[in-house]
């Protein structure tokens, strides 16, 4: 299986901001064991801001642009050290990619991001993409890194994405809201209804939210491909998913089986 796994800030990082070290070694464990066991796997990591809000010891998440690059410059090396640390603790070498929205609308740069993947999926190397948030601009970012994923799924011909987060799946209303809201196992077809149900952004750490989930589910749903919301919290998780077990919410179109 080609996997394509989605970590957000708010999974790498404690309420305090700063990394939480036992969910990176967790993830790391889980993912390398899955390439160990024959899978193809690109992991799509946000956090650099967030870390580089940590480490330039900023109050709270800056709002501006020249910040939130700065921001984003100092906490993408300190990013990549994180996971070359845990990873090459299990045996495997990652590769660092920074692509914008533009790259993806631009034929010989998305030529050549394939032909990379591709590559360092065949050397035994784990691709580890991010938005290249130092460099962005309103005119030619992706925004979030929930529809990057499924840029990146698309575009590298992934079997299956998973989307990590803070909460377990779609609900019928917010959890944290709503003691009667219920978990959604499956989603076949991203409708107004199912749009409706998406909110604002989740945590103070991160941009996204049920919005830009639905958002990349329409993309993967669109393209005939499958994709998963699942809680972050338990990276061990993704092991039933690979599996095909019932965990989180499964977005796949009726007539994929077809």
């Amino acid at each position: 299986m080609r996997l394509v796994v989605k970590v957000g800030s708010s999974t790498l990082t404690h309420k305090t901001g700063k990394m939480n070290l036992a969910r990176f070694g967790a993830l790391c464990r889980v993912l390398g064991d899955l390439a160990n066991a024959g899978h193809e796997v690109v992991l799509v990591s946000s956090g650099a801001i967030a870390m580089g809000v940590s480490k330039l010891r900023l109050n709270e998440r800056p709002s501006d642009i020249p910040t939130k690059q700065a921001a984003a410059s100092v906490g993408q090396s300190e990013l990549m050290y994180m996971y070359d640390k845990f990873f090459s603790e299990y045996g495997h070498t990652v590769a660092q990619i920074l692509i914008t929205g533009d790259d993806f609308s631009h034929t010989d740069r998305l030529f050549n991001f394939k032909n990379t993947v591709n590559r360092l999926l065949s050397l035994s190397a784990i691709p580890i993409v991010n938005e290249n948030d130092t460099v962005s601009t309103d005119e030619i970012k992706v925004g979030d890194n929930d529809t990057l994923s499924a840029l990146v799924a698309v575009n590298v011909g992934a079997d299956l994405l998973v989307l990590l987060s803070d909460i377990d799946g779609l609900y019928t209303a917010d959890p944290r809201k709503d003691e009667n809201a219920v978990l959604i196992p499956h989603i076949s077809e991203i409708t107004e209804e199912v749009e409706s149900l998406g909110g604002g952004a989740g945590s103070s750490v991160g941009t996204g939210g049920m919005k830009t989930k639905l958002a990349a589910a329409k993309i993967m749903i669109n393209d005939g491909r499958r994709m998963v919301i699942a809680n972050g919290e338990r990276p061990d998780d993704l092991y039933r998913i690979v599996n095909g077990e019932a965990v989180g919410t499964l977005f796949e179109r009726g007539d994929s089986h077809a």
